[in-house]
């Protein structure tokens, strides 16, 4: 909508801080359904996914635009490719933290904004200053300090960290909205989600969503806990550099890194409290940067 005048866009600071704060205390959330095999949970994730995406769709009218991708070629291939991309990353968080990989999944996170940073830069052409580049070679530091010490476990962090960074590389180049985006995804993968499901559900001990009532509730509220973080996220991915969203990500592995500490108890050796403050260090100074740059006045033409 261009109305003539020159009105801020709207921020995705907001959205990305929501996406984050979710994803961050997510691992709580996978401790009620720990009963479940990961990649039975994935599945119903994705089923469960798909209806609420398109109440929400129904509701605000979107189902014209989600229809019109189907008739977009392009589109359609970088959503099938993005929908892949998403389901691999939630099948391997899922595995991670059931399995008792929490820093793991953490270190996923934390080499995702480095990755961000780099796509930014040199797909999309973003430009950093000095004290950016400074901050990334901090984190980076950091990251090489933990994964030197959690090599038996550096697929899991590294899987994570080119799925979900090359996911959030395609939502934000291709023309889709969030929500239709979000819920063609969920429809592409519907089909395999279902074959698994049934395949589970063929078992002589059964499906895990017909075990008990509290247990089926809490499967069927992990689509609500996967569809709001997702649109969330593809709205700042559309609103704001790709690098800055990328630092902005530590705050979740952060999360996951301090429940990994005082709730599931796993040890902390001292590279990954190098790591932790390393990393801190690099959020600060390049967030600082950006701050200091904002309250600089604009140029005048």
């Amino acid at each position: 909508m261009d109305s003539g005048t020159h009105e801020k866009a709207p921020s995705g600071l907001p959205a990305a801080l929501g996406a984050y704060v979710i994803w961050g205390f997510l691992p709580l959330y996978l401790i009620l359904v720990n009963a479940v095999p990961p990649i039975e949970f994935v599945g119903w994730r994705i089923i469960w996914t798909l209806p609420f995406c398109l109440l929400i769709v129904a509701f605000r009218k979107q189902m014209p635009e989600v229809l019109a991708v189907f008739g977009d070629r392009k589109s359609l291939l970088i959503l099938c490719t993005s929908a892949v991309l998403i389901g691999i990353n939630w099948f391997v968080y899922v595995w991670a933290i059931q399995s008792g990989h929490v820093y793991a999944a953490s270190l996923g996170y934390y080499i995702n904004p480095l990755l961000n940073v780099l796509l930014g830069t040199i797909i999309l052409s973003e430009k950093l200053s000095r004290k950016q580049w400074l901050a990334v070679g901090l984190a980076a530091c950091g990251v090489a300090i933990l994964a030197a010490g959690a090599l038996t476990t550096l697929w899991i962090s590294l899987t994570l960290a080119f799925s979900f960074g090359t996911y959030g590389l395609l939502r934000k180049q291709v023309q889709v909205g969030s929500l239709p985006g979000l819920t063609i995804e969920s429809a592409l993968l519907i089909f395999p989600a279902a074959g698994i499901a049934f395949y589970y559900g063929q078992l002589p001990a059964g499906s895990a969503f017909l075990i008990d009532p509290l247990l089926s509730l809490a499967i069927m509220f992990g689509g609500v806990l996967t569809a709001v973080p997702l649109l969330l996220f593809a709205m700042a991915a559309k609103r704001m550099p790709y690098s800055t969203l990328g630092f902005i990500q530590f705050l979740a592995p952060t999360i996951v890194f301090l429940l990994g500490l005082f709730v599931f108890r796993e040890e902390l050796r001292p590279a990954q409290l190098g790591c932790f403050i390393m990393i801190w260090s690099a959020l600060v100074l390049f967030l600082w940067d950006v701050w200091t740059k904002s309250r600089q006045p604009a140029p005048t033409v």
